[in-house]
């Protein structure tokens, strides 16, 4: 799964996350540890997610590796070495050092899909032995088995190496740096072979969920063998729409899942059918027979919301941990430009609230405006667009109109009688009293421009009343108008 890295899609690096077992941090060679990889490690760490480092962009002018590593260490706070050394600055970037096999890889081909491994440069070997023991080091300090090898002296082989270092990642004790430029597909080989030799499998991660069982809730370790001996668990985290209807994300967590099979809704208890698997790649869909246990598929016409848990016990009451959604921080007002769109521009407003958990809408009866809520403004401005392309519905984006509020400056005594007396039940009241603000006096005041009354404090000191024609809504009628007088 590949998410975007900025801010304002912060939810799609949440959710997934969530249901990974591993993940690949991308840095950026020039600038390195910037403010937004500050989040993502923190959402790493939310969700105890090891990780490699992969320094990108090693082709591009005041590209540098080792500033980078330094402040992978000293920002990050992680425990973290080079598995690679870069082959030529900048545009001469050409190759890399695999500092634990201690040979030279080139990227021969324009595309870097020919890779020739080649001698270490006389000139960088004694750098490329240096940081090896560097490597071994930071592995033997996270490792507890290579750890006593190291205080024996004893010399680990190629496999004791590749061991610990899976052993530390996978407990979050260690992060091997990788490198290259994915624009031009040069380090990107040796990166995915260590996503494979270095990060978890679903079995060796423990996932937990919260069992309620007798009005009480346990947490309980998920069974991740890929068997059917327990009940499927599934946790529902992305929904979109798309030609054939709702597409429901889902990963697996326990127990098997085959096509033709009932779950149920824990939260709603609602029961569906699953008349068809996929696995997604990217845009494309691949129909598959069955899910195991670690396995991210999807399906279609279920109706649940993102973070629901699925099971195909009735009777087992579980839930998965949610999804962490953080409050929206940009707010923009949006209308049709035209009438007639309306029917599409709420169909589209509902449908990304539904999809999007940090895309919010509520109607101002204040303003009459309809306000969209998101993490930035490109966030809202990509929707505005999606409307256009997806629903032919023009809107116009802009700022909320500002709700005013008006209070008092000094106190004020009232004296206000009500009577409406014509025959029958009528209305008769009269209240007494001072109104005064229970805030520090304003300083300055501004113009009076009839807007809603903010922090006053009413005392009443008398009254009157007429025995047949007093009642609550008498009484309300003359305390408003007295507030307006």
């Amino acid at each position: 799964t590949v998410v975007p890295g900025h801010v304002d899609f912060t939810v799609e690096v949440e959710r997934a996350l969530r249901v990974l077992d591993g993940a690949v941090l991308v840095l950026c060679g020039v600038g390195g540890v910037q403010s937004q990889t500050f989040t993502v490690n923190r959402q790493m760490s939310r969700y105890s997610i090891p990780c490699i480092a992969f320094i990108n962009k090693l082709d591009r002018q005041n590209a540098n590796a080792y500033r980078t590593l330094d402040m992978i260490r000293k920002n990050l706070g992680h425990n973290a070495a080079f598995m690679q050394l870069p082959i030529g600055k900048e545009a001469d970037f050409c190759g890399l050092i695999d500092v634990l096999n201690q040979k030279a890889l080139y990227f021969e081909s324009s595309d870097g899909s020919i890779i020739v491994e080649k001698e270490i440069p006389q000139d960088r070997r004694t750098e490329a032995l240096e940081r090896r023991h560097e490597l071994i080091e930071y592995v033997a300090n996270a490792d507890d088995v290579l750890g006593e090898m190291f205080l024996l002296e004893k010399t680990p082989t190629i496999n004791d190496l590749m061991a610990a270092i899976r052993r530390s990642v996978i407990r979050r004790k260690f992060t091997p740096v990788y490198m290259g430029t994915a624009l031009k597909n040069k380090g990107v080989q040796p990166m995915l072979d260590a996503i494979v030799n270095f990060l978890p499998s679903p079995d060796d991660v423990e996932n937990f969920a919260n069992l309620s069982r007798n009005g009480a809730e346990e947490k309980i370790l998920l069974n991740t063998t890929r068997s059917n001996e327990k009940p499927f668990v599934g946790f529902a985290f992305k929904l979109e729409s798309g030609p054939f209807g709702q597409l429901t994300y889902f990963r697996a967590y326990q127990g098997m899942l085959k096509k033709g099979d009932s779950l149920v809704n824990v939260r709603t208890g609602r029961k569906v059918r699953i008349a068809r698997l996929v696995r997604m790649h990217a845009n494309k869909m691949q129909d598959i027979e069955e899910a195991f246990a670690g396995d991210i598929f999807a399906t279609f016409g279920v109706e649940c919301a993102t973070g629901d848990t699925f099971t195909e016990d009735p009777t087992l009451k579980i839930s998965c941990e949610s999804i962490f959604v953080p409050a929206p921080v940009v707010s923009m007002s949006i209308r049709t430009n035209s009438s007639k769109d309306s029917e599409n521009f709420l169909k589209a407003l509902n449908r990304f609230t539904k999809e999007d958990p940090t895309f919010h809408k509520f109607y101002n009866t204040e303003s009459k405006e309809t306000i969209i809520s998101g993490m930035g403004e490109l966030h809202l401005e990509i929707y505005a667009q999606r409307m256009k392309n997806e629903y032919n519905c023009d809107v116009e984006l802009g700022k909320p109109k500002v709700a005013f509020r008006e209070t008092l400056m000094e106190p004020v005594e009232f004296d206000y009688f009500h009577k409406k007396q014509t025959g029958g039940a009528g209305q008769y009241a009269r209240v007494i009293g001072v109104l005064e603000s229970f805030r520090e006096t304003c300083k300055a005041g501004g113009p009076l421009v009839k807007q809603m009354i903010t922090g006053l404090k009413m005392r009443v000191l008398d009254g009157d009343h007429h025995i047949v024609d007093s009642s609550d809504l008498a009484f309300a009628l003359a305390t408003k108008y007295a507030i307006e007088q």
